[in-house]
């Protein structure tokens, strides 16, 4: 069997609650939307900034690495990424969540979301590329 492919979720295997277990962070490599209240249970805006001028909200975070780009239009900020796709809240030794009982919403919902409902990216740390 062949081993899944973070950029083919056709080759991602069905979820199972127990795939996380040892699991080298796949989903933790996606591009991940967040939104505002995100950002406030991240500890990295304000209840005042989000509900003021988002635009100026979105140029600090940026600024900061904190986020990639902003939407208007979906109101979706994307979370930055280290240079090797790692979620920047991505523990790069122990391959844990670092913010894990404050991780946004995207997070928190997968596999139920994302590029292909129901299945996971997941391989076993020694599989990793």
């Amino acid at each position: 069997m062949s081993k899944p492919d973070i950029d083919r979720p056709s080759t991602w295997k069905a979820y199972r609650s127990d795939m996380c277990n040892g699991c080298w962070g796949g989903c933790c490599t996606m591009p991940v939307e967040i939104k505002s209240s995100d950002l406030v249970r991240l500890g990295v805006a304000t209840e005042d900034e989000v509900t003021g001028s988002v635009k100026k909200l979105a140029k600090r975070l940026k600024k900061e690495g904190i986020i990639e780009s902003y939407r208007a239009g979906t109101e979706f900020f994307m979370l930055s990424q280290k240079a090797n796709r790692d979620c920047r809240y991505l523990d790069s030794v122990t391959r844990l969540c670092t913010v894990y009982e404050k991780r946004p919403d995207t997070c928190r919902q997968f596999p139920s979301i994302g590029p292909r409902p129901g299945f996971c990216p997941g391989g076993k740390i020694e599989n990793r590329k």
